[in-house]
Order: structure tokens, then sequence, then C-alpha cells
């Protein structure tokens, strides 16, 4: 009798992990699809590993994809204008040359920012922050990153400016997430946002953040979003410690967000979005 519960039990665990094991297997190399399912897909100045970054086709392309937020860089140029672009100067990702702030709103839309990528998006502009802001609110969350934000001094006002004129400042707003590798620049940003998300860029250098410095950071900061390079298990667990969330970055490669995955992250940030969850896309 005892013979035959046993035989029945292995054959029931058998048979029930046939449907189970691919879903709720804790660990390997393969992320889960439940814990893709859970993991916030942040696409990287939009989908830019399928169109010329920080551009309107990337960002509809994050869209179409299903990714959870775009990411942008916003700078200022000379009259006074926000605009998406991640250099300083805008040789590499147009036709023309010279510093960002050297241009005027007129003259930088007139650039080129899309052949560089491909021959198909050629006259692709740089577009305007509130450009940006208008065509997404409400259909996918926004990262904003302040891109050397010395640069351009008064830019946290014009950005928080732009988002009250929308209402966009309310609390509990989780679709607008601001963020810089200038801290400082953080923290003046959350003292006019105080309802929104706030996070800290950090490069290679942070590789060694001591517990007192993630405590600093988390007196006006919700995230502490590292190169992907420097985080490991007790990272992520000593960054939760402190009630932040991590989103690491740049993800451009598969086994780069499994790893990711499996280390417990709460986000990533990739150029490609399907890396992080195979969402279906609508034809």
């Amino acid at each position: 009798m005892i013979r035959k519960v046993t035989i029945f039990s292995l054959t029931a665990m058998i048979f029930m992990s046939m449907f189970t094991a691919p879903v709720f297997a804790a660990s390997g190399d393969t992320p889960t699809i439940q814990q893709q399912q859970q993991m916030v897909n942040v696409a990287h100045r939009g989908a830019s590993g399928h169109a010329p970054e920080n551009t309107i086709v990337a960002f509809d392309k994050a869209v179409e994809m299903k990714a959870d937020y775009i990411e942008i860089d916003v700078q200022m140029t000379q009259d006074g204008k926000l605009v998406a672009i991640h250099d300083t100067t805008v040789d590499r990702t147009t036709n023309g040359t010279g510093s960002v702030g050297d241009y005027t709103l007129d003259e930088i839309q007139q650039l080129d920012a899309g052949s560089w990528f491909g021959e198909e998006f050629a006259g692709e502009q740089i577009p305007t922050f509130e450009e940006i802001i208008d065509r997404y609110q409400g259909k996918i969350g926004i990262l904003i990153e302040l891109k050397s934000p010395a640069l351009y001094p008064g830019i946290e006002e014009k950005v928080a400016e732009v988002l009250m004129q929308r209402n966009m400042h309310k609390p509990n707003n989780d679709k607008i997430i601001i963020q810089s590798f200038n801290h400082e620049s953080v923290q003046r940003s959350k003292e006019l946002l105080p309802n929104i998300s706030h996070g800290v860029l950090a490069g290679l250098t942070w590789a060694d953040v001591t517990d007192e410095q993630l405590a600093q950071f988390a007196a006006y900061a919700d995230f502490f979003n590292p190169n992907m390079n420097i985080v490991t298990d007790e990272l992520v667990d000593r960054v939760h410690t402190t009630g932040m969330m991590i989103y690491p970055y740049t993800v451009r490669a598969q086994e780069q967000a499994d790893n990711l995955f499996q280390l417990g992250v709460d986000g990533i940030i990739t150029d490609f979005p399907e890396y992080v969850y195979k969402h279906p896309v609508k034809n």
C-alpha cells in the first residue's frame, strides 16, 4: 500500500512539474515568464537598438514594443529651449557639428538626426521636451535624464515648469522619473518636484559605494541606477535596504539582461526592449 502511494505521488509530481517548472523556476540561466512580467522595461533613448536614439521614431517603437518607460536625455539650446539629445555636441547623431548649447531651437531642428542610423530614417529631427511629453503622456512612462546640467543653469526649473503646466507634478505620479549623474542637480529637481520620483545615476567609479553614501542618496532619491557592470546581488540588497529601487544600464545583449534578472534588480534600461520582456507587437 505504501509503495502504491509513493508511485502515485511521484507520478503526480512529474505531471505537475511539466506545467509549473517553466513558470516557477526559482533559479537558472533563463529568466522565468513571471520574472520577465514583473521587470520594469526601460527603453534607453527609445528603442535605440532599432531606430535612431532620442527621436520620435525610436520612442514610437518603444511604445509599439510595450516598454514600460522611454528614457530621454534633456539638454538646452542657446535660446533656452529643452531638447532631447544625448551628447553635448551634435556631431555623432546628426549631420551637424558643434555644441548643443550653441544652436537655437530652429537651427538644431534643421539637422538630420536619423541618417547616421540608416537611410530610411533620413530627416528625423531632434525633438523638444514639450513635444515628447505631449505625445507620450498617458501612453508610456518617461524617465528623464538631466544631461550635463552644469552646462545649462536653470534646466531643473525649466523641466519642472513644463511638467507643472501639464499637472504632471501631482502626488504619486509614477509615470515620471527624473535622474542625473549630477547628484546636486537631482537634489535641486527634487526640491522643485517633491512628489515626482528621482534617481541618482552611478558610473563605474561608484563600484565601492558605501552604505553611508546610499543612505545619503535615499534622503532625496528613490532610485540608485548604476552601470550594470558594478551590479552584484550584495549591491542590490544594500540598495533595497535603503528603500530605493535599482534600474541598471545599459543592456545590449540577452545574456546581460538574464544576468540582471538573476541579481534581482527592479528594472532594466536597455536599447532592446525585447531582451527584457518579449511583449507581442500589435499589427
